[in-house]
């Protein structure tokens, strides 16, 4: 059972709790992190918090997603320990740690490419992020799949169906920042709470196109390559990511207030050692550093 459906949210930080025996008597003491964020990271934190209370059960992760605004947001605010977070900090968000005393220090815990979702039936197999910011940009010109010299077998309204993350989410900040630069969304699209619903509407809707991190890619999806400047075509994957060869390719952050220490220096230890990080790679992320997860 993850950690987080079994010790909820707790109002306090690096709460202590007593693991009390069945005659009501007090045993040993638990610290409990509070850790909040980001969607695309929330599968890998709560496997990482499921595990770490194996190696250490003094310690136990309380993870919740909610977008990586939300969880930045919180910490700035004081009410948990660790933000999960798909996209860097704003200026604006900053500046409001620093009002209130907070110096946020940025950890990079891993990697991921920010794929592309298309219907299996869609022929296209690849994209410019010129092409996906024509798709996607307040002012882009594609409405149509026609348009981009394509006919998408099951879309006989031949539009193109936006399917994008709520504006909370980090992933939506990054896509914007990446793709779009300066231009705003296009309204119209279909806002997701998670990336999952993103690729469960892409996987189920002929006419659609969606983005998210690489690891929540389905055999329900198609994902085509990305064509860079050069004009090379690079699809999504975690050694793209880490070499950066893959144009959509982003950091997977934690942030904490301040330098961590004990037990929450700890975990992130942990995290950014073998046993965390090839826990990531095994959720389809690209790790931090070298790692041997043989």
């Amino acid at each position: 059972m993850p950690v987080n459906r079994i010790f909820g949210t707790l109002p306090v930080l690096l709460a202590t709790i007593a693991c009390g025996g069945a005659d009501g008597s007090s045993g040993e003491r638990r610290t409990v992190i509070q850790n909040k964020g980001s969607d695309t990271i929330v599968f890998v934190a709560l496997a990482w918090a499921e595990r770490y209370l194996e190696f250490n059960p003094n310690v136990a992760v309380a993870v919740s997603g909610g977008g990586s605004g939300t969880g930045i947001s919180a910490m700035v605010n004081g009410t948990v320990d660790i933000a999960n977070s798909s996209r860097a900090m704003t200026e604006s968000e900053l500046e409001e740690a620093r009002i209130r005393g907070i110096d946020p220090t940025e950890h990079v815990v891993g990697f991921d490419a920010l794929a592309v979702f298309l219907h299996p039936d869609n022929p296209l197999d690849e994209l410019s992020t010129v092409q996906l910011a024509e798709i996607y940009g307040e002012r882009g010109a594609y409405e149509t799949w026609s348009e981009l010299g394509v006919s998408v077998p099951g879309c006989s309204s031949d539009e193109i169906v936006r399917v994008s993350r709520q504006n909370n989410s980090g992933t939506y900040v990054y896509f914007k920042e990446a793709v779009l630069g300066q231009a705003e969304y296009k309204p119209g699209s279909l806002d997701m709470n998670g990336s999952s619903e993103v690729v469960d509407l892409v996987a189920n809707t002929p006419c659609a196109i969606g983005y998210s991190g690489l690891a929540y890619a389905t055999d329900g999806v198609e994902m085509p390559c990305i064509l860079t400047e050069r004009g090379d075509c690079v699809s999504p994957s975690a050694d793209s990511a880490i070499d950066g060869s893959y144009p959509i390719a982003r950091p997977l952050l934690m942030y904490t207030a301040g330098e961590p220490t004990g037990p929450i220096k700890e975990y992130m230890d942990w995290i950014l050692g073998e046993p965390g990080q090839c826990i990531l790679v095994d959720k389809g992320f690209a790790a931090a550093g070298s790692v041997n997860c043989a």
